[in-house]
């Protein structure tokens, strides 16, 4: 039985050869389906357009979004139900405080004392010639405090009476030599001006003696047989005493009397506070004895007296 024609839904090609026409028929019968539905389907299924690639990764990346936002919304929800963090409690201070205070050991108030007057604290040494006048010698030690930061520094006039030269070292190695500009004979004291002073030199910080009572803590600071700065720590063992030296060439009122160590190259030295703050000028230590060193009972002149020295208005 003949087979009836075959038609194509496009318009033939013009200028087509007759045997690419052959070609396009016989491609046409080798494509042809057995079925007619099939065939629609099939040229269904071709004309439906694909969806670009543009697309496609613009709803990757819509998925990659919602993914993050759900995740983020995971790690919210589980730091929220955490349980907070515990206060701090007055407990908890009390105990932190309590462990620094057990496991460090703090200053004790006299070395606080000594690092407060340290840098006023000067070492005075009185020059004098020797007996053939050709030599220079040393005719007493002592120990100064300086009382203003322009390089005025009280000392014990008997540590600098009768020397052609007083050398003065400062507490950061300066040395530099002092002039007398006063001196006090009724209570030991003389007045020193440093012609050369540290550029951060310190003065020492001056306390009324009203309220000093037997029995409160002081520190003795200065340079004892020239050894120094060296601190020695008592106590105030009276006030309003009276000494008279060995030689019986000076006698000395209104002392205040205490019992750290103090020996010769501590006059002039600042008796200070436990808080730094100087009382009185070391001058004499008593005893007996031909040793001269010190036995416990030591006298230093009211800071009062020596500020009047100076010309300081009293307290």
């Amino acid at each position: 039985m003949p087979r009836p024609a075959l038609y194509s839904s496009s318009r033939p090609a013009r200028n087509r050869t007759p045997a690419a026409v052959d070609a396009t028929e016989a491609a046409a019968h080798a494509a042809l389906p057995a079925d007619d539905s099939a065939a629609t389907s099939a040229a269904t299924a071709a004309a439906t357009p694909q969806p670009p690639r543009a697309f496609k990764r613009q709803l990757v990346a819509l998925w990659t979004i919602v993914v993050l936002l759900v995740a983020l919304l995971v790690a919210s929800a589980w730091h929220n139900t955490r349980s907070p963090a515990r206060k701090i409690t007055q407990d908890d201070i009390d105990a932190a405080v309590l462990r620094t205070l057990e496991t460090t050991t703090p200053p004790s108030a006299a070395a606080r004392a000594v690092e407060s007057i340290g840098p006023s604290v000067v070492r005075v040494v009185g020059y004098g010639r020797s007996k053939n006048g050709k030599e220079e010698v040393e005719r007493g030690i002592g120990t100064g405090v300086v009382i203003v930061d322009k390089g005025v520094i009280l000392t014990n006039l008997h540590v600098v009476a009768g020397s052609d030269r007083i050398g003065i070292t400062f507490y950061d190695g300066l040395e530099t030599t002092a002039s007398i500009t006063g001196v006090q004979p009724e209570n030991d004291l003389a007045v020193l001006q440093a012609h050369k002073v540290p550029d951060d030199l310190e003065a020492a910080t001056l306390r009324s003696t009203q309220n000093l009572r037997p029995g409160d803590h002081v520190v003795a600071v200065g340079f004892p047989f020239g050894i120094g700065p060296s601190a020695s720590a008592g106590v105030v063992s009276g006030l309003q005493r009276e000494f008279t030296s060995p030689e019986g060439k000076r006698q000395l009122s209104n002392l205040i009397q205490f019992d750290a160590a103090a020996n010769p190259g501590n006059s002039g030295g600042p008796l200070v506070t436990l808080d730094g703050e100087v009382v009185g000028i070391v001058t004499a230590i008593l005893n007996p004895t031909q040793a001269r060193t010190f036995i416990g009972i030591g006298f230093a002149v009211p800071i009062e007296n020596a500020a009047s020295a100076v010309g300081m208005p009293p307290f």
